[in-house]
């Protein structure tokens, strides 16, 4: 079986289907698909505004040297708690901005190899770790919700365990 054309195919056969079940079903699809994609334009508009505050806040601390600074101070405390200090620069950036994040990643993937226990380490923070303020920004904003209250310093709280999580299985996988 050619796999290749069967993942390919995948969402293309989706949206056949739900076309074919809509009118099926006597909807009218076509207006459904405008409704939806007028709707989505909407919530577009308004998280815009929270997105391009958070990429320019990473790009001044990214040109300012803020997080190379955060990272000499950081250091010798990631040290004790098993947490690789090169990977603080994706720490403090995770939280605010995937695309900053994966940028740091990819800069320490090739700097220490993918098989480093930096580049490992890197690796699974990224994939177990979630852009908290983007994610708030974008839903709360589409929700118009107004104040976070405990939203903001639980979800850090999950990002920080999942930080040390990740270094801590990185060591115990690898060694």
């Amino acid at each position: 079986m050619n796999w290749e054309l069967l993942f390919n195919m995948v969402v293309p056969l989706t949206i056949a289907f739900v076309a074919v079940w809509g009118a099926a079903r006597r909807v009218d699809v076509y207006s459904a698909l405008v409704q939806g994609a007028g709707e989505g334009l909407g919530v577009l508009i308004k998280i815009v505004p929270a997105m391009v505050a958070l990429m320019t806040a990473v790009y001044m601390l990214r040109a300012s040297g803020a997080l190379e600074a955060a990272g000499a101070l950081l250091g010798p405390v990631l040290t004790r708690l098993g947490v690789p200090p090169e990977t603080v620069g994706l720490l403090l950036v995770r939280p605010v901005s995937g695309n900053a994040a994966l940028g740091v990643g990819s800069e320490l993937i090739a700097t220490y190899g993918p098989d480093s226990a930096v580049g490992r380490t890197a690796a699974v923070m990224l994939g177990s770790t979630e852009t908290t303020f983007y994610t708030v920004a974008v839903y709360f904003g589409a929700a118009g919700v107004k104040r976070t209250r405990y939203a903001i310093p639980a979800a850090l709280c999950a990002d920080a365990a999942a930080f040390l999580a990740a270094a801590w299985a990185v060591r115990w996988w690898f060694g």
